[in-house]
């Protein structure tokens, strides 16, 4: 079994902000024991930021980019050599990947990355993968861990994706309060927005709003996500030995895996160049259950300038969006085209990724 396991800021971080070395360490025991069973593991971790704060003192102020950059740099060469230590008293070789979100944005560097992950597993090393937040300092980064832990895991076609955090899963109410439980179980379609709070917490960028959508969407895909509490002992065994008798989340994947094309365009929506509008009949039409790709014939207004082979969102005529695609025109000939007939599809089914209806 393949498994992508994110581990998040409010795991390896103390109340004070710095880095829990101990829950570290026994994470580390539970992948290892993970690895001798013969699972594949890929670990998404955050903590670099952490790491670097608690190595350096700094006696002027800093701007919240500024203090990212300098911690991150800091943290990130802690991190991964506490990692490296940990992992060799298993024998365990690990290799760093940093990544960015614009890494994701074309086919080629998207499958430049799964090369690289998948040599590294195949002579048994295990990925350590974080964002690099040196750099990644734009609008354009991600959310947090969480969604770059949902973007690997349907990259590597893992079997699963564990999303460890500082509570027991998804409750049915205020968690702590007299009553609440957790949701063990999210069917496909399952309305969760009267249960999940927007807030963040502690130290990480997302909250429990971002990790519940990355995890509908990456189950959509036909991959097996659990939210648990990286802070209980021995959680990632357990999960797997006990997991009747383990407090956690999951979100049952769709039967139907999703192809590597379309995983990939299932998280492009942030990386799309233009926008293309269509009729409510070509809406059902794409709605409906049988696979068909989205016709010239159908639409009725393009925005925005792309090229073939770019990612475009496309909306409804009620200006909804309802998915992505990869555009088989440039947006000039697209333009030009709009309303005709027989001619090859805007988007063909292959390289369309329409949202989950709620």
């Amino acid at each position: 079994m393949r498994l992508v396991i994110k581990v998040g800021s409010n795991v390896l971080t103390r109340d004070n902000g710095k880095l829990d070395i101990t829950r570290m360490s026994a994470l580390v025991d539970q992948v290892a024991a993970l690895r001798a069973g013969g699972h594949e593991v890929i670990l998404v971790s955050s903590g670099a930021v952490a790491c670097g704060r608690s190595e350096l003192k700094v006696g002027h102020k800093l701007g919240s980019v500024e203090q990212r950059q300098l911690f991150s740099a800091l943290g990130q060469a802690k991190l991964i050599n506490l990692y490296y230590d940990l992992f060799r008293e298993y024998r365990i070789p690990v290799g760093q990947v940093l990544t960015m979100k614009e890494s994701f944005a074309t086919r080629r560097e998207y499958l430049n990355q799964r090369s690289c992950m998948t040599v590294m597993i195949a002579n048994g090393v295990i990925p350590i993968v974080n964002e690099n937040d040196t750099i990644s300092v734009t609008e354009l980064m991600f959310t947090d861990n969480d969604e770059l832990s949902g973007l690997i895991a349907a990259m590597m076609d893992a079997d699963a994706l564990v999303i460890l955090s500082n509570i027991d899963g998804i409750y049915d109410g205020e968690p702590g309060a007299p009553g609440a439980r957790v949701i063990r179980r999210v069917e496909p379609g399952r309305d969760l927005s009267t249960y999940i709070r927007q807030e963040k917490s502690g130290f990480g960028r997302g909250g429990m709003l971002t990790k519940c959508h990355i995890a509908r969407k990456v189950a959509e895909e036909g991959i097996r996500v659990i939210i648990a509490n990286g802070k209980r002992d021995n959680i990632l065994t357990d999960l797997l030995s006990n997991p009747e008798g383990t407090l956690h989340t999951e979100f049952t994947p769709n039967a139907e895996p999703a192809s590597n094309m379309k995983k990939w365009l299932a998280h492009s929506a942030s990386f799309a160049k233009g926008l293309v509008h269509i009729n409510d009949k070509a809406a059902k039409v794409l709605r409906g259950d049988r696979a068909v790709s989205l016709l010239l014939v159908g639409v009725t207004a393009i925005e925005g300038e792309f090229e073939e082979g770019d990612i475009v969102t496309i909306a409804d005529g009620e200006g909804r969006r309802m998915g992505v695609g990869r555009s088989a025109y440039g947006s000039n000939d697209a333009r030009r085209l709009i309303g005709k007939h027989d001619v090859k599809p805007l988007v063909h089914y292959d390289y369309l990724c329409l949202d989950p209806q709620e």
